[in-house]
């Protein structure tokens, strides 16, 4: 049942104080690690984010160890806040999965689309499949997810920063990942910051928006 209680004003301030808190961390305190129920926190956020078709693009892959941090480094043209961060998520695109004729794709179709409802959309993402960059649009699905993990991290005072720079190769390489299954989209550096935040730019809302 859908609820009709408005969200308080307290709720609009909150988000747009986390919003506002929220910045790119270029170097974390490597010393400082995270809780795993604050990890597993930030997951849950992706887990949950929307996508279309409800077809969840994405595959999250977390590293922690010195190791792996300064081999995914090295794949992100040396990237000081990839080697000091507490954790990396690199969220991995789906792809072979998301072909109109994997087992995958008609199970979660089944969840969103029951029953008659079906077979007319199979039939109409058959269509969309084959008029669409399948790559791009998982890779670009998956930083919806992304956007949701670093707000909910904001929320618990996390730092994060979005690294869209890096080696896909390298990456690909390194997580022994098989390209024809899975894309490199974005990695996620998470931790705590090792300097004060600068003030947040951004354009004024006249500027970006236009009401018709």
């Amino acid at each position: 049942m859908l609820s009709l209680t408005k969200a308080p004003p307290s709720m609009k301030s909150e988000l747009l104080d986390i919003f506002r808190r929220r910045h790119a961390c270029h170097l974390f305190r490597a010393d400082r690690l995270l809780a795993r129920d604050d990890l597993n926190f930030i997951l849950e956020a992706g887990r949950l984010s929307p996508s279309s078709f409800g077809l969840e693009p994405w595959k999250f892959v977390v590293l922690t160890s010195s190791r792996s941090k300064l081999a995914l480094q090295n794949a992100c043209f040396q990237q000081p806040q990839v080697g000091t961060a507490s954790a990396l998520i690199v969220i991995l695109a789906k792809l072979a999965e998301l072909h109109p004729d994997s087992d995958y794709l008609r199970r979660l179709m089944q969840r969103e689309y029951p029953g008659d409802a079906l077979e007319a959309a199979l039939k109409n993402y058959r269509n969309f499949h084959a008029a669409t960059n399948v790559k791009a649009w998982s890779e670009n699905q998956c930083h919806i997810a992304a956007a949701n993990m670093m707000t909910a991290a904001a929320g618990i005072d996390i730092d994060s920063c979005a690294i869209g720079g890096f080696d896909p190769d390298a990456v690909m390489n390194i997580l022994e990942i098989d390209p024809t299954c899975h894309q490199p989209s974005l990695i996620l550096a998470l931790g705590y910051c090792a300097q004060a935040p600068g003030e947040k730019l951004r354009l004024p809302m006249e500027e970006l928006v236009e009401f018709r």
